[in-house]
């Protein structure tokens, strides 16, 4: 059986955790953030977690996790 290829933009924007949710980082905090709320801007800051329905797909992307 042939080695699977890894998604290369999954690999760079996805971590698994140890207890096997995944993380990314929220966008929109590189510029343009004079009309973000101060809230907004902080809860960017924060690691997003994908959503159950979407954790399946990703995880095809990232075969050798």
């Amino acid at each position: 059986m042939p080695k699977l290829k890894t998604n290369s933009c999954a690999k760079k924007r996805f971590k698994i955790t140890a207890k096997g949710k995944i993380k990314f980082k929220h966008a929109g905090l590189r510029h343009l953030l004079s009309h973000e709320s101060s809230n907004i801007k902080r809860l960017k800051r924060k690691a997003g977690y994908v959503d159950k329905t979407q954790h399946k797909d990703i995880l095809k992307l990232l075969p050798y996790r």
